[in-house]
């Protein structure tokens, strides 16, 4: 009921502020471009996609996630016959099932739980998709009501978009791109964020679910997670720019060929027919990619109509004179679309990240701060939109809350750090 709402007020608020536009400031074509606007046409002044060309790139998206979901949904199936994914599920059962309590011991929504966050660790959006939705499945087997979420569903989903990452790869790529003097200096502020933004949402949601975050075996994992990063930070601290961007190729794309060899060697020591359980986890990929698309097109035709009416405009106009108002520093604010729009939609933020390099510089504050932003959450309306989709949740009872509360938290921490390592 909430995304309902949401989306609703998205279109009322972009048609209102479009209106406004037209009829009071002369702007009288920007209805027609908000229709039919390509980014790429030279005579598009708002240089943005809008509603139809909007409906192509999100059929696009979910025809080119197709091969990623056949693909990683296929090995997931393998590794269930094999009894991977019970393994994970024993190993992890101690520290999850407090988070957890509705999930019995050794479910394998456990174990696609963790590979999920395992692929978010490194960077792998295309890997964590595919068993984030294999996950959310699992936990819909064990939901009694199957239009609403569950509780464990709202807190895997918050974790998950709160985007724990050790090395942020695409931001490096980007502002090595773009030519920064030292395109890995957003890596440090990024971690942080991530782990805080994580941090925040367990709070969150485990505040509404009351669980006692106060039990040994939670500290315990918690303390040991940050003594990883802690480790993984001072590691990194001593690399150069050349050198951390190698080692985080060779953790990423190392670690995910390490999980195929795994599952398959696993599989063929369990005599495990391998290919045919390989077809049958990617046909559900299919199904699963062709049942997300109405999702993803209500929720991103929605974004490219707040993009495309101005609305983000007002949003940042209003946002820098309150602080201009109280005398406060609003270099921060240049890089404010970034933070803005990384809720709605990936692209366009990473889009907004490299408007704000090319007009201020790769090396000003507000890049870097940008890409921090980029780096520091996930997509909270898309992942809303694909994850619960997928498996015909209707009602997200306060998911949508929980998970921009935790980004508003990366938000201001992300500022707060930036201000320490780069101002």
């Amino acid at each position: 009921m909430a995304l309902s709402r949401i989306w609703s007020a998205f279109i009322i608020i972009a048609i209102v502020v479009a209106s406004i536009k037209c009829f009071f400031f002369g702007h009288s074509d920007i209805f027609n471009w908000m229709v039919i606007g390509k980014s790429s046409d030279p005579l598009n002044p708002l240089k943005l996609d809008g509603i139809i060309e909007t409906c192509w790139i999100a059929v696009d998206l979910c025809i080119k996630l197709i091969g990623t979901l056949a693909l990683f949904m296929g090995l997931m199936s393998i590794a269930e016959k094999a009894g991977g994914i019970r393994l994970l599920s024993r190993i992890i059962g101690p520290f999850f099932s407090k988070l957890f309590p509705e999930i019995p011991k050794g479910h394998p929504s456990m174990g696609h739980m963790i590979m999920n966050f395992s692929a978010n660790l490194l960077g792998l959006d295309n890997a964590a998709t595919p068993f984030g939705i294999k996950a959310m499945e699992s936990l819909q087997e064990l939901n009694p009501n199957k239009d609403v979420a569950s509780n464990s569903q709202i807190m895997f989903l918050c974790l998950h978009a709160a985007g724990l990452c050790l090395i942020p790869v695409s931001v490096i790529a980007i502002r090595s791109s773009q030519n920064a003097q030292d395109p890995t200096d957003i890596f440090i502020p990024c971690l942080i964020v991530t782990f805080v933004g994580t941090m925040a949402a367990m709070l969150i949601v485990s505040f509404k679910q009351k669980i006692n975050l106060l039990q040994p075996v939670i500290i315990t994992w918690v303390l040991g997670i940050s003594a990883v990063i802690g480790l993984l930070v001072w590691y990194v601290s001593k690399l150069n720019a050349e050198s951390i961007k190698s080692f985080s190729g060779l953790l990423s794309g190392g670690i995910i060929l390490l999980i195929f060899l795994l599952i398959v060697l696993g599989a063929l020591y369990k005599k495990i027919d391998v290919f045919d359980a390989f077809i049958d986890g990617a046909k559900g990929g299919f199904e699963t990619a062709l049942k997300i698309i109405p999702y993803l097109v209500g929720i991103l035709v929605a974004v490219s109509m707040l993009r495309t009416s101005g609305t983000f405009d007002v949003v940042m106009s209003g946002i820098k004179s309150v602080f201009v108002f109280f005398g406060a520093d609003t270099k921060f604010v240049d890089a404010l679309p970034t933070a803005l729009i990384r809720p709605l939609s990936g692209g366009a933020a990473r889009g907004m990240m490299v408007s704000t390099m090319i007009a201020s510089g790769p090396d000003s504050f507000a890049s870097k701060l940008s890409g921090v932003f980029q780096g520091a959450s996930d997509t909270t309306f898309y992942v809303v939109a694909v994850y619960f989709g997928a498996v015909g949740i209707k009602n997200t009872r306060y998911a949508i809350g929980s998970m921009l509360l935790a980004d508003l938290v990366g938000v201001c921490t992300a500022i707060a750090l930036s201000y320490m390592f780069f101002a």
